[in-house]
């Protein structure tokens, strides 16, 4: 599984976004700023300045409000409250201590025991051990997905990226996936609207990457997996759990648990092996190289 540190002040980020934005006239592309441990980012075209500045600050306050709620390294936190609680009284009975649980996470939460449970514990939110839990596999691109469906802008086109896992608000993008041993992309991805990608790589972190089931660091070949589909937090969870698999049983995965998981069922995904080979499941090939 993925850690999630996680720590940054509000004030820091409006000084970063108001530095990033800058206060001159014309066409704004790209804001980021540190959150999650890692680098979000709000990129539009098109767009007026007050378009703009109003996407950021919606993408600014979600990623910090999950930031304080879901970070498995503060013992204050929703998700250290919710730790020692059982997988039913999480799902169920915590809607009874609003101070502890916001139901506009539960999502979250109810994605990644579903995906333990059908992973036979290789997504394992629960690796570190009993009365811990740590969503720092999914809890991105659940973000990014709050965050996309919250900062729709009119008349422009927008793109969410949290660390890398990124959806299309509204337009066309086109990104790569990066070569694992070069500068380049091992292939080109046309990014549609509504649509999300997520990689699992030891190129971010090194071999940080574990199984669920051992808590131990995966080492089995792969490279990076990357997933395309229509929710940034199942690409981000199906990365990590692919990962683990590999690609023989990673497919054989898909094929019994899809549509279950990923809702619509569409899922593309692009294994590339530490020897430089490269497996799909693409059936549209949208991983073009």
């Amino acid at each position: 599984m993925k850690g999630l540190p996680l720590s940054l002040s509000a004030a820091s980020l409006a000084a970063l976004l108001c530095a990033s934005a800058g206060c001159g006239k014309g066409r704004i592309d790209r804001v980021e700023w540190p959150v999650m441990g890692t680098v979000a980012a709000v990129q539009l075209r098109s767009s007026s300045v007050f378009g703009y500045h109003a996407a950021t600050s919606v993408v600014q306050q979600i990623t910090v409000d999950l930031e304080r709620a879901l970070n498995a390294h503060d013992p204050d936190s929703e998700l250290s409250r919710l730790a020692p609680l059982e997988e039913g009284e999480i799902l169920a009975g915590c809607g009874k201590s609003p101070m502890v649980y916001r139901r506009e996470v539960r999502p979250c939460y109810e994605a990644a025991f579903k995906l333990m449970h059908a992973s036979g514990g290789v997504f394992n939110p629960r690796w570190r051990g009993t009365n811990t839990l740590d969503l720092g596999a999914i809890a991105k691109g659940f973000a990014v997905d709050v965050a996309a469906l919250d900062c729709y802008v009119d008349r422009a086109d927008a793109l969410v990226d949290i660390g890398g896992n990124i959806k299309s608000v509204r337009g066309t993008w086109k990104t790569g996936v990066k070569d694992p041993d070069g500068d380049g992309f091992a292939a080109v991805v046309e990014l549609r609207e509504g649509e999300a990608l997520a990689t699992s790589a030891t190129y971010y972190r090194g071999s940080h990457i574990r199984d669920g089931r051992t808590g131990l660091a995966v080492s089995n070949g792969v490279a990076s997996v990357t997933v395309l589909c229509d929710s940034a937090m199942w690409a981000d969870g199906l990365s990590t759990t692919l990962f683990v698999f590999g690609p023989e049983e990673g497919r054989a995965f898909l094929d019994e648990h899809l549509p279950e998981l990923a809702g619509s069922g569409k899922v593309a995904v692009l294994w590339i092996l530490s020897d430089g080979r490269r497996e799909k499941v693409d059936a549209d090939n949208r991983f073009a190289e």
